[in-house]
């Protein structure tokens, strides 16, 4: 008890002291309330807490059931500062801080001010974890090759070239390049390779990508690559094709073994080599202009064209390659694969496919050292000289391997494999559900985030699920179900992750978000491909790019959704990009709120705080120690008038803000608008439909 309270009473005291304000109380794990925010192993970190002023009377950092007063240090503003300095160990620390003002009591972790403690939803330090700083905050650009650009119809895939799936492979003419993807098409190509990449990295400067995500480049028999043949690799298809000899399937004839043109486009080692240098030409063209370069790792499985395998027998006869394991049980690739049979040989069928496809085989690495050794060889060559790439992003990465155990070891292998080649490499992983067991500083760096952004956004202003299969009522607008989603699904990553993790509103797996915001339910499959482009809103998916630009992560294009790209899931999604008839308003306003976010330092690190919000309506803050950034969302068919307490994120009261970017049904703007605040409070009129980004400092 304070001397104060035994003197007067809690009564008399309380009677002096503002009304509690638990929504000033605020800190986070930013380099604004820690430092540093990516502490060493046994070093010290300063952890900061801010109250409203002379609000409170004790502050508490609650760690492993310790309580550890915090001091007051300084007031600035309207706010009061506590801090506290730790002392690190090697493992992770989690803390929360615990409020008491006479008899309220609070907690307060990544869910802000609760009247309990919850160990999920702690705040979390992993010493010596890092993640590259030049990711934080990145705006990232998906690009599915085959649909972005053909800069070098003289490696198009040709008609009857190879047999996959139940069908030859197929060449779109160039005059149907805007042609809707064919339902079955994973052998269908519309030409795009690398060189077209090339060409349009001027495009990409000049829109404000700062890092190109490619899905997979390497060989392999589909378009989408996800079933590799050789890592080693780039696709000639993709890259260059200098010997060009052999012949075409016939029809009939479904047997690969006979595809000699085929064989020598991609066994042809003065293709595999031209290939590789076009792919370190372009890393070092878009290094020139200030654009990094992921590329797509594929470590669970490879395809059944895979030359360990080869189950087609493209390499059974070609110059310079050992047998494959489906070929002869002598194989030095034998233990590559887990075989069901013994006794199948020659030509054995019987071994794992992953989800039980059998182009798919999964990769045996328990039953192979050999095996995990060359991945961790590839691992490290593509983002060493002379190709520099600079990162990976992991395909189901938590498939790998036959046990939990082997996934572990074998990404934290990974992990050391890739830092020691490029300490600045980033490893980012698609992942589903809770990626914390990765997360904790020796595995993976960061996941594609579908669970707090790109699922709850969906929901939030489409009432959609992300594959268009489904449309859920209760969650369109529905505000507290997105920010408990934002909040409890971000917990599961520290700071460095959710600063760097993928926030993507489309991707290659998922229907566009374009279309979603049709509510239509289905597929191409059932509704035909002309559905996903009808009734679409453009108002609605520029709110959606307006959150994307100003949330905590890496903004992530996927390709064409500037130019107002429509489609289905899977294939559909995979259409080409629209050179020459884009949505010009649509790609103007995404090079303006990219402009936005990347002259705005809050958006690559800062702070993220709740600024009220209601049905439909969505409000938060960026800010930093200087700059703050606030935007405002409408999703309702009507205009409402809303008062929004943006000295919550450190404005004076008496200041003003301007409106720098805002949509609405017609359009965009970013001609400024003032604001002037009354005690704090911003009194504002939003449009149907609209979206605005206020700035001060």
């Amino acid at each position: 008890m304070s001397f104060w309270t035994g003197v007067f009473g809690p009564q008399y005291i309380s009677s002096m002291r503002p009304v509690f304000n638990k929504d000033a109380l605020y800190s986070d794990t930013t380099e604004h309330y820690l430092t540093p925010c990516e502490p060493e192993p046994y070093g010290h970190m300063r952890v900061r807490f801010r109250t409203a002023k002379n609000n409170v009377d004790e502050v508490f950092l609650d760690h492993d059931g310790q309580a550890l007063r915090m001091k007051k240090v300084s007031s600035v503003g309207d706010f009061d500062f506590y801090e506290l300095d730790v002392q690190l160990s090697d493992q992770p620390y989690l803390y929360c801080f615990h409020v008491q003002a006479g008899a309220i009591e609070y907690y307060y972790d990544q869910r802000g001010a609760t009247p309990y403690r919850s160990p999920e939803t702690c705040f979390s330090v992993i010493p010596g974890f890092r993640t590259p700083h030049w990711a934080k905050g990145a705006v990232m650009y998906q690009i599915y090759v085959d649909r972005f650009y053909n800069g070098n119809p003289d490696n198009d895939v040709l008609d009857h070239e190879y047999f996959y799936l139940g069908d030859y492979s197929h060449r779109v003419p160039p005059e149907q390049w805007d042609k809707y993807p064919a339902a079955d098409g994973v052998r269908e190509f519309y030409g795009g390779d690398l060189d077209g990449v090339l060409q349009k990295l001027d495009y990409l400067k000049e829109l404000g990508i700062e890092v190109i995500y490619f899905n997979p480049l390497f060989v392999s028999p589909s378009n989408h690559k996800y079933d590799i043949q050789d890592y080693d690799y780039i696709d000639p298809h993709f890259g260059r094709i200098v010997m060009d000899e052999g012949k075409l399937l016939e029809d009939g004839d479904h047997s690969n073994k006979n595809a000699t043109r085929f064989i020598t486009r991609v066994t042809n080692r003065r293709n595999l080599e031209a290939s590789n240098a076009l792919f370190a030409k372009v890393v070092d063209e878009a290094h020139k202009r200030g654009i990094r370069v992921i590329i797509d790792g594929v470590f669970n499985h490879c395809g059944s064209f895979n030359k360990w395998l080869d189950r087609e027998q493209i390499y059974e006869h070609a110059p310079g390659y050992e047998k494959g394991a489906f070929i002869s049980d002598t194989s030095p690739y034998r233990g590559c694969f887990f075989f069901h049979d013994e006794n199948a040989w020659p030509y054995n069928a019987t071994y794992d496919g992953w989800w039980g496809y059998d182009t798919l085989p999964k990769l045996h690495y328990e039953g192979s050292p050999s095996l995990y050794e060359y991945i961790m060889h590839i691992a490290r060559k593509w983002v060493s000289p002379p190709y520099n790439a600079d990162g990976w992003r992991l395909d189901v990465a938590a498939d790998l391997g036959m046990s939990p155990e082997m996934n572990h070891r074998f990404w934290a292998d990974f992990r050391r494999t890739v830092k020691l080649a490029n300490p600045n490499a980033i490893i980012l992983a698609e992942h589903y559900g809770d990626p914390s067991p990765w997360l904790q500083g020796d595995q993976w760096d960061s996941v594609m985030n579908y669970d707090a952004f790109m699922e709850p956004l969906t929901w939030f202003l489409t009432g959609m699920e992300k594959h268009s299969d489904e449309y859920r009522h209760d969650l369109l607008g529905n505000i507290d179900a997105f920010w408990n989603a934002m909040y409890y699904n971000g917990a599961k990553m520290t700071m460095p992750s959710r600063l760097i993790s993928m926030n993507e509103l489309s991707n290659h797996d998922h229907s566009r978000f374009l279309t979603r915001t049709n509510r239509k339910v289905g597929r191409t499959g059932n509704l035909g491909p002309e559905a996903a482009n009808e009734n679409v809103s453009l108002a609605v998916m520029r709110e959606a790019v307006l959150v994307q630009m100003t949330w905590p992560g890496a903004a992530t294009l996927y390709y064409g959704d500037e130019a107002g790209v429509c489609g289905f899931t899977d294939p559909d999604n995979r259409r080409t990009y629209p050179w020459g008839h884009e949505d010009k308003q649509l790609l103007h306003f995404h090079k303006a709120a990219i402009r936005l976010r990347k002259n705005r330092p809050e958006l690559r690190t800062g702070s993220t705080k709740r600024l009220g919000g209601e049905h439909n309506f969505l409000c938060y803050a960026r800010f930093d120690e200087s700059h703050q950034t606030i935007t405002l969302i409408n999703n309702n068919e009507y205009d409402i008038e809303v008062q929004v307490p943006v000295w919550l994120c450190g404005i004076p009261k008496e200041d003003s803000l301007t409106c720098i970017l805002s949509s609405d049904r017609d359009g965009f703007t970013e001609l400024p608008e003032t604001y002037q605040l009354r005690a704090g409070k911003l009194n504002i009129k939003l449009p149907g439909y609209s979206g605005k980004i206020l700035v001060h400092g």
